[in-house]
């Protein structure tokens, strides 16, 4: 490889807070992550996307370095030793634990200390964040007197009370209300704009679709797309919806044959089917001219769903929407 090639390698690598190259991990003879890739550029919100069981956790374990891969390559905050990184990573487990005789000032300064902050500094600073979360008169109250969703912000602030560079959360809405995922998602998108990187796991289309600038939607602990949210969906056309005056005419040669058209009894006629490839101007261009009488036209691009079902199939996606349904229910019980 040339020197060019190798600065340009390096370069890039800069610009990565993580990247893993065929990540593998077995239990007991069972694969669990089958050859993950994965590059997560620094400062950007970084979705991992699949059911429950899909290896997620695994493979956000792996790259903390909280267990090692049986094969594969990964480097975090540009080091190949996860571990060494770590007072620079904020991490929030799917399994929450805080320990429930403890006030939660209290357990947020713990929590910071194991990040090397000084015991007194990090009570100052427990407090302070407390407050700003609205929480302040939660700080003298011991874990077992809090709700489950106080709690889970406790550990939340405790993930967060050290300013890292990198964060890492696994499953953070589950077990919220929707008010405080709205709070969530809030706070990820200001981590970012203060320059941290965010990676969080969910098996929640919506949040990735609204929140992430890059997924990897995982299934089966394979990995069959990792990029950007638009190219994941664009590998879907957009879908038209058409509304003519006419049911007829040469204009019909621009519609494409498997074109689905239900006519009204007022004569007009409503169309579904796929964007051409040529795209929508020779398709307004052969409407106009043949005088169809257009009464509405709208181009639908498709959604993180969609693109979803086509990248990881049918079983995924049912998987995933059985994920959902499960996580309301525990979360309605929770509020109860």
């Amino acid at each position: 490889m040339s020197n060019a090639a190798d600065l340009a390698a390096l370069r890039a690598s800069k610009d990565l807070a993580i990247e893993a190259h065929g990540l593998v991990k077995r239990f007991d003879g069972t694969i669990a992550v089958d050859g993950v890739d994965i590059t997560v550029p620094r400062g950007s919100i970084y979705g991992v996307l699949g059911p429950n069981g899909a290896g997620k956790t695994t493979t956000l374990r792996m790259l903390l370095g909280i267990i090692d891969p049986d094969a594969g390559y990964r480097r975090v905050l540009g080091s190949e030793r996860p571990t060494e990184v770590a007072r620079r990573i904020g991490y929030l487990p799917e399994e929450r634990g805080l320990y429930p005789s403890m006030k939660a000032y209290e357990a947020i300064a713990f929590l910071a200390a194991l990040r090397g902050v000084p015991l007194a500094e990090g009570r100052a600073r427990a407090r302070t964040m407390l407050e700003e979360y609205g929480l302040a008169h939660a700080a003298d109250r011991q874990i077992r007197q809090l709700s489950k969703g106080m709690a889970q912000q406790v550990q939340l602030i405790g993930t967060l009370i050290h300013n890292p560079d990198l964060v890492v959360l696994d499953e953070p809405f589950s077990g919220l209300d929707a008010l405080n995922q709205g709070r969530l998602e809030q706070l990820i998108r200001a981590l970012a704009s203060r320059g941290a990187t965010v990676l969080f796991s969910t098996h929640v289309i919506a949040h990735a679709e609204r929140m992430c600038d890059q997924v990897a939607i995982i299934a089966g602990g394979k990995v069959p797309f990792a990029g950007p949210v638009d190219v994941a969906r664009d590998r879907l056309r957009p879908q038209v919806r058409l509304e003519t005056r006419v049911a007829d005419g040469l204009w019909r040669a621009a519609i494409p044959a498997e074109a689905r058209c239900d006519v009204r009894a007022t004569g007009n006629a409503l169309w579904y089917f796929t964007l051409p490839e040529t795209g929508v101007e020779p398709l307004l261009r052969a409407l106009i001219e043949g005088n169809a009488g257009i009464l509405s036209l709208s181009i639908e691009r498709a959604g993180l769903h969609d693109a979803f079902v086509a990248i990881a199939g049918e079983a995924a996606a049912r998987a995933l929407e059985e994920n959902r349904e499960e996580a309301q229910s525990v979360s309605r019980k929770g509020r109860r």
